[in-house]
């Protein structure tokens, strides 16, 4: 007996149904981010890990999807490194690439290698696959999509501006209510700094980014395993559990940190993007959470994350400044910031919440009924001048019981069927059925072009 097939977990296929729902997603990111000026690239699903290793930090090395080189891979490994119980030594040897971990450290070796080629401020989006080594759970994968967005070249603070606006065009379009949290890293290592414990920013991050999944108690425990002392800890609650309005946390935190040189760049910083947004008029709710450190090392300035107010999933949506990403890579002081939308958790929502429009789904708006070759004639110069218009058609290949053409249509929430037997063709007619409805309307076949467009604008 055959196996029975599968597909590695974490990862998923997609039925039409399902396609037709995300190219929503794509269709509505993709429009938003070309009407703020965006370009769009692409780079390999594989990487050298050369490019990939080191960036995320120790846990999103883990993470990497490693490839086995081709041919012989074991050709450069003796006998001793087998038996060693050596995984990171043996990888070394085995395996020069990975499946690339996000589209931001892919995109810093793009600029690089084709900084040359590239007018700055370089505006670019992205929509590609990423892999991540994770244990899959709800919400979570192992192969999912990002969409980003990013500005690269420019130290402007408009440019979180423009992130910001972006975010909230998208979401309003997509009909979810969501609450941007934002925080600086400056401030964060000014808080460290203030604490006592300045060469533990990284670990200190790490730690409290966790405070939404684990809770106070788990993250000072963590702290403590980290070699953070307890007195530093003790130091760390007041400002963990900060309460109040944005400039109400700015003003209390300054009070804090005040000392603190970067610290205090990071409170201006944060003063200068909400003064922007002040006469902005956005739906998305704006908040300063001091808790939020988003773990990757690369950002050094302000950061964000996007969560729905309805359906508990995590972050849908993060991001951040980066002032020096390309200098890994050779380039260095080119200061960029960016942001990505996780296609497969904003699905999960949108699914969740039922926001998905009918017309998403449905890839045929209308199916000619097939009565036989006579019939086969008439319908297809029809068919011909309903997609030179632009409206999705078919007609059913066989000329088969009427039940089964109807039944067919149903299944893919065909909206029309138009149906010509001998008594239309004989008078130029068609009889057009509404689906949704079950109204029919016989109608001059050279008017059904224009009565379908006028339906489609009515709507």
């Amino acid at each position: 007996m055959a196996q029975k097939p599968s597909i590695p977990k974490g990862t998923r296929d997609f039925s039409p149904i399902e396609m037709g729902k995300r190219n929503f997603i794509f269709d509505n990111i993709k429009s938003v981010f070309k009407l703020y000026g965006f370009q769009c690239i692409e780079t390999p699903a594989m990487e050298n890990l050369s490019t990939l290793m080191g960036k995320y930090g120790e846990e999103g090395d883990k993470l990497l999807f490693k490839i086995l080189n081709s041919g012989d891979y074991l050709s450069k490994v003796n006998a001793e490194e087998l038996v060693e119980p050596n995984s990171l030594k043996l990888t070394s040897k085995i395996s020069e690439k990975g499946l690339r971990y996000d589209l931001t450290v892919p995109f810093a070796r793009y600029v690089v290698q084709y900084q040359n080629d590239i007018t700055f401020p370089f505006r670019r989006y992205q929509i590609q696959p990423v892999w991540r080594a994770d244990r899959p759970q709800k919400g979570r994968y192992r192969e999912f999509y990002q969409c980003d967005v990013d500005i690269i070249g420019s130290n402007s603070l408009l440019n979180e501006v423009e992130l910001i606006q972006i975010v909230d065009h998208i979401y309003r379009n997509l009909g979810i209510n969501v609450v941007l949290k934002m925080n600086n890293r400056k401030i964060l290592a000014g808080i460290a700094e203030t604490i006592g414990e300045a060469d533990r920013i990284v670990d200190i991050t790490v730690a409290i980014d966790k405070l939404d999944k684990i809770g106070l108690e788990k993250v000072n425990e963590e702290l403590l395993q980290k070699g953070v002392s307890a007195e530093a800890i003790l130091k760390l609650q007041p400002i963990l559990q900060l309460s109040g309005g944005n400039e109400e946390k700015l003003g209390q935190i300054e009070k804090v940190i005040g000392q603190s040189e970067v610290g205090m760049k990071g409170i201006v910083e944060m003063r200068t993007i909400f003064g922007y947004l002040a006469p902005l008029v956005l739906q998305t709710e704006i908040e300063l959470d001091l808790t939020l450190a988003r773990g990757l090392n690369y950002y050094t300035g302000a950061i964000f994350e996007v969560k729905s107010k309805d359906v508990q999933i995590g972050s849908i949506t993060g991001g951040g400044r980066y002032d020096d990403l390309t200098g890994i890579f050779g380039l260095p002081g080119v200061s960029g910031v960016g942001i990505s939308f996780g296609a497969d958790r904003i699905y999960d929502v949108m699914s969740q919440l039922e926001l998905f429009p009918k017309d998403a789904i449905a890839a045929t708006q209308v199916m000619f009924v097939n009565f036989g070759a006579d019939e086969e004639r008439y319908c297809l110069p029809l068919l011909s001048g309903l997609r030179a218009a632009g409206i999705s058609s078919e007609i059913y290949p066989d000329s088969g019981k009427m039940k089964k053409q109807m039944d067919y249509a149903n299944r893919k929430g065909v909206k029309y069927v138009v149906l010509a037997g001998e008594s239309e063709i004989n008078t130029g007619m068609v009889t057009l059925k509404n689906m949704e409805t079950g109204d029919q309307k016989l109608i001059n076949s050279e008017e059904l072009v224009g009565f379908l467009l006028a339906a489609a604008s009515n709507q």
